[in-house]
């Protein structure tokens, strides 16, 4: 047990994933990794170098044994002596309702609910029990399917309120310290499915390398995945530098690998959920050569007008497309503002470290969370296809539909600015609200002040 401890300390310290004391929401599923995730964050509260403030459990109803996890989750929480947060939705639902992969909806609902839940627990983090072995089969994974620095990073050891502690760890260590101590946990009778591409590689394609090419090949592409991560973040940082705009130009003038990184980022924002791969953002790039042009693409179409490479979100069918005399579209820095020209507004954006009074947007201000808008943003005019979570709505609504409810003219709809993040997620509807997912939960978080104000 020690070893183990001191793995996850290392692991811990390494990547600064906590400070001492802090209070920590363990996500588990019933399966052994997130069962011996809780017992190890309960060593470490017993040890006073963090506090174990839970257990958050979700269930997708997408198995029938789904209830039988949740029990064996409430007893792990039982025996542990700590709270248990739950919440179940109809994922399968959502994923037909919102046109996405089961996968995509799924991992959508949950670190939705893990974000509810370390609110309400007074947490400062959620831990999750992924694992080297886990690490090396997403490694895998997104090598077959295509990848580049960004998928081949695997998993991050932090990413906002969520740790990965155990990212150090092999899975047999972890198994073996639960049956040593005579912990139950519940095997997902799904992982046996090699239809799944995630359990074939497990139950396949690692075994035959590990057998027949490198023993070792787990903690080999695990290795891999942290120098992917250190190449990558320098590419993010030399790719904000460059801007989310994309301009003609700018990309003509940029080093292959960052212009190729620009197209992907802002295809991948407007494509909802599905894959970008090589090929499409090759097809991107060679409009920037051409004098106009459109390529459809997942999600969307392209179109090259005048100085600029327009992204148009599709819903259902092909949306008529943009023009270049109605088209607008400007990076908006944090802080900064930006001008508008088409329809004599600015908008600015300011870091605030507490939440200066009314959050929705319903306004000329909105305030919104800093930690989900990363370090840009973009303001536009509406696109065919967009779609945002209303506050109070409780779930996607088109853009075209909100502004009938609310009554906004015909002719004053193309004239709204929308402030959208790098991804394309729509964050403000200028004077009429905020998207949910941005809306501030915590007063102590970090937030960024949007306002609009007439020209001058």
């Amino acid at each position: 047990m020690t070893a183990l401890l001191d793995c996850v300390r290392r692991f811990i310290r390494q990547h600064a994933l906590m400070r001492a004391g802090a209070r920590v929401l363990a996500a588990v599923s019933g399966g052994s990794d997130s069962v011996a995730l809780a017992h190890v964050l309960r060593e470490l509260d017993a040890a006073g170098d963090l506090k174990l403030a839970g257990l958050a459990h979700f269930n997708h109803q997408l198995r029938a044994r789904a209830a039988d996890d949740e029990r064996v989750a409430a007893g792990v929480a039982r025996s542990l002596n700590v709270p248990m947060l739950v919440d179940r939705a109809d994922v399968a639902a959502r994923a037909r309702d919102e046109r996405r992969s089961i996968e995509d909806a799924a991992r959508a609902s949950r670190y939705e609910f893990f974000e509810r839940a370390r609110v309400e627990a007074g947490a400062d983090l959620v831990a999750l029990g992924h694992t080297r072995d886990d690490q090396a089969e997403t490694v895998l994974l997104r090598l077959v399917r295509g990848a580049g620095p960004r998928g081949l990073s695997g998993m991050h050891p932090r990413h906002g309120h969520i740790v990965r502690p155990l990212l150090g760890c092999r899975r047999r260590d972890l198994r073996e310290w639960l049956d040593e101590r005579d912990i139950p946990f519940i095997e997902d009778e799904s992982n046996r499915d090699v239809a799944i591409p995630r359990n074939r590689v497990r139950a396949e394609l690692l075994p035959l390398l590990e057998t027949r090419f490198n023993p070792n090949v787990v903690d080999v592409l695990a290795d891999e995945a942290e120098l992917a991560r250190e190449v990558w973040a320098w590419m993010e940082a030399e790719c904000e530098r460059f801007g989310s705009d994309l301009d003609v130009e700018r990309l003509r003038a940029a080093p292959r690998a960052l212009a190729r990184l620009a197209v992907w980022r802002a295809l991948n924002g407007a494509s909802g959920g599905r894959p970008i791969s090589f090929n499409h953002v090759d097809a991107v790039l060679r409009l920037v050569d051409r004098a106009d042009g459109t390529v459809d693409l997942p999600g969307q179409r392209v179109q090259r007008i005048g100085p600029r490479i327009v992204l148009t979100p599709r819903d259902a069918g092909t949306p008529p497309p943009v023009t270049l005399e109605t088209f607008f579209q400007y990076p908006l820095s944090i802080p900064g503002e930006v001008t508008l020209p088409e329809v004599a507004r600015v908008v600015s954006a300011e870091t605030s470290a507490t939440v200066p009074g009314a959050t929705l947007g319903s306004e000329g201000q909105a305030v919104v969370r800093r930690d989900l808008c990363g370090p840009s943003l973009v303001v536009r005019n509406r696109r065919p296809g967009d779609r945002f979570r209303p506050i109070g709505l409780g779930g996607r609504k088109k853009l075209q539909d909100f502004f009938v409810d609310r009554k906004v003219a015909r002719r004053d709809r193309d004239d709204v600015p929308i402030v959208v993040d790098t991804r394309g997620r729509i964050v403000w509807v200028a004077g009429y609200g905020i998207d949910e997912a941005f809306r501030v939960t915590d007063p102590v978080q970090g937030v960024i002040i949007l306002k609009i104000r007439q020209a001058r």
